[in-house]
């Protein structure tokens, strides 16, 4: 019978153990596994930013803390020295020590200026914005006023360029990003959060932090427009017929100054061989002068060019070496620049008089032009 008694005491026991292990358990459980875990995460430990690599840095109440750090490498940042100070906004501060010594100072954050028709805020973080890995460091950043922008899908691209004035140099460290920053209702604002050390900066020794505690920052917001205009550059090379060849017959016979062929067409353009038997300006003489000319009637707009690698030959009637010039050059429309190249000494009259030479047989002269690339430029709107 006792024995009865202590196994029923025993089992009791037992069972009450399990049953409060149970309900701790089950409170423990809870603890971590109720929809309020976020809330009660952020809230013990100071709504730290969430990681996400795809939509940037968010704080608890929409408070955005983008940098470039977390997605663009260092090489991307641009840094030097420039004389000119900041266009769209000044930030200049006489007593900053106050900030930097300051427990609960975070950030300063400027007035709004307008830029494109928006309001931007410069945003200093005198000690680093810890929440985008910027301890130890001065943070910049720029902040865009939800108010402004049209609608809750809008998307407004900027190029920042931040400044940091340097006494001793008498000039602005600069940075910058080679890519936009593209501002939403999702992400307002985009800086560097690690711009100069504090070290750096405060050691008056380095220009930064000057007349006890004076220094100025800046920043040039720029919202670049999608152009509106453009061109496309082409060169082909290979054509169906690149040569043609002019004979000119009588050529003992001809006496006025310049002659030119038949209008002829190769890579959509229209052009003339010229040619001046007596030569002229530093050929007159003494040389045959020879140009290839861009046809006075061709359409051109302002401006455009064509650019023209080809050969320039008199061609040798007794299967001997022809005279061959080649050109390399740009042609400008008639009345907008250049649009004759060639020559003034092509070949001497000596030799083109000489029987025994083989360029010209029976008062007959041959030349040629052989295409080998022309460029054409499209523009757009036409």
């Amino acid at each position: 019978m006792t024995s009865h008694s202590r196994n029923t005491s025993s089992i009791a026991y037992l069972l009450l153990c399990f049953f409060i292990t149970s309900a701790t358990a089950h409170s423990f459980i809870r603890q971590f596994t109720d929809g309020d875990l976020n809330t009660n995460l952020q809230q013990e430990v100071g709504a730290e930013p969430i990681r996400n690599l795809d939509v940037g840095h968010y704080l608890q109440g929409n408070k955005e803390i983008s940098s470039r750090d977390y997605k663009v490498s260092a090489s991307n940042a641009v840094k030097g020295l420039r004389d000119r100070p900041p266009s769209s906004y000044s930030l200049k501060m006489e007593s900053f020590n106050t900030l930097l010594k300051s427990t609960y100072t975070e950030k300063y954050v400027s007035r709004p200026f307008s830029v494109g028709g928006y309001n931007w805020t410069l945003v200093v973080f005198p000690n680093g914005n810890k929440k985008d890995g910027g301890s130890g460091y001065l943070s910049l950043y720029v902040a865009i006023d939800n108010s402004t922008l049209v609608a809750a899908q809008q998307e407004i691209y900027a190029d920042l360029r931040f400044y940091i004035f340097n006494k001793n140099e008498r000039k602005y460290f600069t940075i910058q990003d080679t890519d936009v920053w593209k501002f939403s209702v999702f992400k307002t604002m985009w800086g560097f959060s690690q711009v100069l050390s504090i070290d750096t900066f405060k050691d008056p020794i380095n220009g930064y932090l000057y007349d006890g505690d004076h220094c100025e920052f800046g920043v040039d917001v720029t919202i670049p427009s999608l152009y509106e205009k453009s061109e496309l550059f082409s060169v082909t090379e290979n054509f169906q017929n690149p040569r043609f060849t002019w004979t000119i017959r009588g050529f003992s016979t001809l006496l006025r100054d310049t002659y030119l062929s038949d209008v002829f067409t190769i890579g959509g353009r229209s052009w003339n061989i010229q040619v001046n038997p007596s030569g002229r300006a530093t050929g007159e003489g003494k040389a045959l002068s020879m140009y290839l000319n861009l046809n006075v009637n061709e359409i051109f707009r302002p401006y455009e060019k064509i650019y023209v690698r080809a050969k320039l030959r008199v061609l040798n009637q007794r299967n001997l070496n022809n005279v061959e010039r080649p050109l390399d050059i740009w042609y400008n429309g008639p009345g907008y620049g250049e649009y004759s190249w060639g020559y003034h000494e092509f070949i001497s009259l000596s030799d083109l008089r000489d029987a025994s030479k083989g360029f010209l047989v029976n008062d007959v002269l041959m030349v040629q032009v052989e295409m080998e690339a022309i460029s054409s430029t499209k523009y757009f709107p036409s």
